[in-house]
């Protein structure tokens, strides 16, 4: 990677590539409103050296949703008035603005630990979050100062602690006071059934209107309908005053202590701006990381070789769009290296050139702006100094400029930018003009961006485009598959070849005469309609060989299926074949031996020789225990356990045929019972069961019967005959 370069992407490219949209779709994941701000202002990174680190961070910050150690919460209230204020001398905060500096303080605190905690997971993110220099004092100040439920603490200071003690005791005597007179003038009936209510944040005896001149205080007001009048008892009006004075000194109090710590925190207001500016580069990173996993987005394997090689990469626009509609989206995959630099990609229109074109330019751009990308991890990618691109019909009508003149102007900027640390990308390459001037123009242009080694991809018709990319060494054709008997679109790039616009064939499709397309053919040079069938044909060639290998890659795939099959069965066959072969010797060695048993059993009943025939069975039991090998004891209880096993394994098999059998006479249970037989006599005419050839029976001997069939007769079991 080529260090201390900056990289030069104007907002034109952005605007071509549908950059701007990217990055509304990741504000939706920011928490915070500077975080959402942030996120749209995007842009490519200055410097490359940059561009990495956040990519790393976006990736931790990525693994985090799906790890034990996530990480802790980033949100909080902006302090942008505050800091503004702080920069205005004398000013003073307000408590909620003390509040939220603690807030965000505490927020940077808490997530600068965790990182130092666990930097052997997140390495870019505790790097970037130990340049945060932190301090505590701040939080210390304001916590001294404030309780957790907004309030000034009574130890902020002295004076104040005194002024509320005062005030505490003045209230206890407001409400004895109150408490006295209200019981006094209970007793008296002087009070409506409420007795007492508030007035002005005062307490006053609801006192009915006809005693009024009878109760001593002041009257701080009267009910609607004038029934009732509301009055403070004089024995709590000296108290009240002394009341109001103290809640003064209160307030004027604590604006001492707010001033006196915002003049604490004042110098700190730098500090304060950097814990904020980290908050909001962690919510930008979750916004990435967040968006990274709505379109599967992977760090690819950055080179430092200028080369592009995306594996099946996506449009992400196109694949949010398609995923919510619960439609198909088709990869791409695509490569750039220096030996092929340029790819002119031509076919039909509608075939997914543009977007095809599109995606590698916004994928780069995503990539520069520390954005993770749609497409296969193993995919490689470098950084590029200026992306350039044309697309679209940029007609201005502000400037009163046509396509084509819009179109040069842009190429003369193209002219001046453009270099090996450049990367073009131009849709409908030389249009907008006369096609043979044009097509020249073209032509001369990409000459130029060849020479100067930049990267490109460029899309369109012409046909002299086509083969100065066949004839330049480092360039290449591509084109959009088209299956060549509908001619819809595939959505599939193929380098190496140059695409048919397949003109005719479209229009013939969409219903224009087969006569005026003929004309059509004539009036246009005889070369060029060959060249463009010519390409067409290749096309179709191409298209029924990838039918044809995928056709051979299933029979192959068949073929192996099957061949393992056959493997398992021959191995299957083997075994049972060697295990007869074991059971026939058994079976052999037991016959031999029982026929030396029969005629020693023989002998002795001629001779009747007993001690002849115990020496002989001797000798013949010595000669078989000979052929036995001992067992260890190891052996003998494998054998056993085999044999156990084997008696098991019968078992579980006669279990099942006993069960098969009770299920069938359950089932013949429930059938109707068979007609009852007829018996058959001679002469009768019958027919066998399920037959359909009638005769007559000439003769019955044992439970058959010859039945005469007319041309030939049959001898037949009765049980298998039926009376007609």
């Amino acid at each position: 990677m080529e260090l201390k370069r900056k990289a030069r992407i104007d907002n034109k490219t952005l605007e071509d590539l549908e950059f701007p949209s990217v990055l509304r779709q990741v504000a939706e994941f920011a928490v915070t409103e500077p975080g959402k701000n942030n996120v749209l202002s995007l842009a490519p990174f200055h410097e490359f050296t940059e561009i990495e680190p956040e990519l790393r961070r976006v990736k931790e910050f990525t693994a985090s949703f799906d790890g034990d150690n996530s990480i802790p919460n980033h949100g909080f209230e902006p302090i942008f008035k505050e800091l503004r204020l702080l920069e205005i001398e004398n000013s003073s905060l307000e408590i909620s603005g003390f509040r939220k500096i603690l807030f965000i303080s505490e927020t940077t605190r808490i997530l600068l630990k965790f990182f130092k905690k666990f930097e052997e997971f997140y390495i870019h993110l505790n790097s970037f979050s130990e340049e945060i220099n932190y301090t505590s004092i701040l939080s210390e100040e304001i916590n001294k100062r404030i309780d957790k439920y907004g309030e000034i603490k009574d130890e902020a200071s002295t004076e104040l602690g005194t002024i509320r003690r005062r005030l505490n005791v003045v209230k206890g005597k407001i409400n004895s006071s109150f408490t006295k007179a209200l019981s006094h003038y209970i007793q008296n009936d002087y009070l409506d059934e409420i007795r007492e209510s508030v007035v002005e944040n005062r307490r006053v005896l609801a006192v009915k209107a006809m005693h009024r001149k009878k109760v001593r205080g002041a009257v701080l007001g009267s009910s609607k309908t004038g029934s009732i009048v509301y009055i403070e008892p004089q024995e709590t009006l000296e108290y009240a005053n002394e009341l109001s004075n103290l809640l003064y000194e209160e307030s004027e109090e604590i604006k001492k202590i707010l001033n006196a710590m915002t003049a604490f925190i004042r110098p700190h207001a730098s500090l304060l701006d950097s814990y904020q500016n980290y908050l909001i580069r962690m919510d930008v990173l979750y916004a990435k990381a967040k968006y990274a996993l709505k379109i599967n987005g992977v760090l690819p394997i950055i080179t430092s070789e200028k080369k592009i090689s995306l594996q099946n990469a996506f449009h992400p626009l196109l694949l949010v769009s398609n995923n919510k509609r619960n439609q198909k989206t088709f990869p791409q995959s695509i490569s750039l290296f220096p030996e092929k630099r340029i790819i002119v990609i031509s076919g039909p229109n509608a075939g997914g050139k543009s977007i095809t074109l599109k995606t590698v330019g916004l994928l780069q751009v995503m990539l520069q702006s520390g954005l993770l990308i749609s497409a296969d991890a193993q995919s490689e990618m470098c950084f590029f100094k200026r992306v350039l691109t044309d697309i679209g019909d940029n007609q201005s009508i502000e400037n009163h400029l046509s396509t084509y003149s819009y179109r040069l102007k842009k190429m003369n900027q193209f002219l001046k930018k453009c270099d090996k640390k450049t990367l073009f990308l131009i849709d409908e390459f030389g249009t907008g003009s006369d096609p043979e001037l044009g097509g020249a123009l073209a032509e001369t242009f990409l000459e130029v961006f060849y020479e100067r080694e930049a990267f490109g991809i460029i899309t369109t018709h012409y046909t002299n485009l086509k083969l100065l990319a066949n004839e330049l060494p480092h360039a290449i054709n591509a084109n959009m598959q088209f299956d060549n008997k509908s001619l819809e679109p595939l959505y599939h790039l193929h380098l190496g070849e140059a695409g048919s616009s397949y003109t005719f064939e479209v229009a013939q499709k969409n219903g224009i005469p087969y006569s005026l397309i003929n004309k059509a053919k004539k009036k246009i040079e005889r070369g060029k309609v060959r060249f463009d069938k010519t390409i067409a044909n290749l096309q179709k060639e191409r298209s029924n060989l990838r039918k044809t290998s995928e056709s051979l890659k299933t029979e192959e795939q068949k073929a192996r299926q099957e061949s393992r099959q056959l493997e398992e069965v021959n191995a299957r066959v083997q075994e049972k074949l060697e295990s007869y072969q074991e059971l026939f010797d058994a079976n052999q060695k037991l016959i031999s031996l029982g026929k030396k048993f029969d005629a020693l059993s023989e002998k002795y009943f001629n001779n009747k020789q007993k001690k002849q025939l115990m020496d002989e069975m001797m000798k013949l039991i010595m000669v078989e225990n000979s052929k036995r090998k001992k067992l260890a004891p190891k052996a003998k209880k494998a054998v056993k356990a085999k044999e156990h096993q084997i008696i098991k394994e019968v078992e579980k098999k006669v279990e099942v045929i006993r069960e098969r059998k009770k299920e069938e006479k359950e089932q013949a249970k429930k059938l109707p019972p068979p007609k009852p037989k007829v018996a058959l006599k001679i002469g009768d005419r019958v027919r066998m069961i399920d037959g359909r050839a009638i005769g007559t029976i000439d003769t019955i001997e044992k439970n058959k019967a010859i039945v005469n069939y007319g041309m030939f007769t049959t001898n037949v079991s009765l049980e298998e005959l039926e009376k007609v």
